[in-house]
Order: C-alpha cells, then sequence, then structure tokens
C-alpha cells in the first residue's frame, strides 16, 4: 500500500523538480524574460551619427527607440546618467544601394537603406556580461521613392530591428 501512494505523488515531485531547475537557472530574469543579472538601472547615451548620411536626427530616434524598448521589455528603471547597465555607441554605417534590378533591365527597381550601429554594452554588477559590437539592419524602399520621402519610416523599420537585436544580445540571452 506505500509503494502506491510513493508512484502516486511521483507526478508531483517530477513536476516541483522541473520547476525548480527552471527556476534556477542561469541569472536573475525579469517577469519579461529579460537577465539583468541583478541590476535595477539602465542607461543609454547618445550614438553619436558619424557616418557622413546620417543626420544627428537618426542618432537620436536610435537613442530613443532603444530606451523605450528596453523600458517596454524589462522591469529596469531608466536613469540619465551611469546606470548599472549602460548602453552607449554610435551609428556608423548609414547607406543607400540598389537592392534589386528591373527584369532585363539595368534600372534598380528597389534600394536599400542600411544602418550600422556600433554598440558597447556594459554591466556594472557583472563585467563578463558586457561587449562592444556592430549591428546591422536594412530596409528597401521602391527606387521610385524619393529617400527624403521615405526616410522617417524606414529609419523607424530599421530602429525596430537593430534595437530588437542589442536588446536580444545584451538581456535576452539567447
Amino acid at each position: 500500500m506505500m509503494g502506491m501512494t510513493a508512484l502516486s505523488n511521483a507526478p508531483r515531485w517530477w513536476a516541483l523538480g522541473l520547476l525548480l531547475v527552471a527556476w534556477s537557472g542561469c541569472g536573475i530574469y525579469t517577469p519579461y524574460g529579460a537577465q539583468t543579472g541583478g541590476a535595477k538601472t539602465f542607461s543609454v547615451d547618445y550614438f553619436t551619427p558619424i557616418a557622413p548620411l546620417a543626420g544627428p536626427e537618426v542618432g537620436q530616434q536610435f537613442t530613443e527607440a532603444l530606451k523605450d524598448l528596453i523600458q517596454r521589455q524589462s522591469t529596469l528603471r531608466w536613469v540619465a546618467e551611469d546606470g548599472e547597465l549602460r548602453y552607449s555607441g554610435r551609428i556608423v554605417g548609414y547607406d543607400v544601394s540598389t537592392s534589386a534590378v528591373a527584369g532585363g533591365q539595368e534600372v534598380a527597381s528597389q534600394n536599400r537603406l542600411t544602418m550600422q550601429v556600433q554598440v558597447r554594452y556594459e554591466h556594472a554588477l557583472d563585467a563578463e556580461l558586457g561587449f562592444e559590437r556592430t549591428f546591422s539592419r536594412f530596409a528597401d524602399f521602391p527606387a521610385t521613392s524619393d529617400l527624403f520621402d521615405v526616410e522617417q519610416q524606414l529609419v523607424e523599420e530599421i530602429n525596430e530591428q537593430l534595437t530588437q537585436e542589442v536588446f536580444n544580445a545584451s538581456l535576452g540571452n539567447w
């Protein structure tokens, strides 16, 4: 009879064991899935555009997009300076190129705006989690469109992709 009780409790112990293993994994996670390593604050320095075609608004837009994404996808609190997690960097590439040629012709049918961001991520509580890396993303637009007419939309689209990639590299730990 005692053997039957132990067997009937086995699934509960199995589930509890799995829960404990998952809960005690590597690092400290927020309810949003971000691995903060125990940090509570973050700061984002202005990303200076050094690419010749990138205006100052491109740096400001990327800086704000990164700050907003981290606030939305983590429980970290933004501070103006010296956060426990610190993001800084530069816009090192901002170029337009041809991405597709119309069939049978040597005329561009699609153009591509590519943006490269060099990011330095510093983790004050665990220096090994920090990195310096360049991220690159692009967005295509019709060759019949003028860049100045579609640039705002393209930069927003690229920033969405770039900031998510930076977030995943720094806090996603995938």
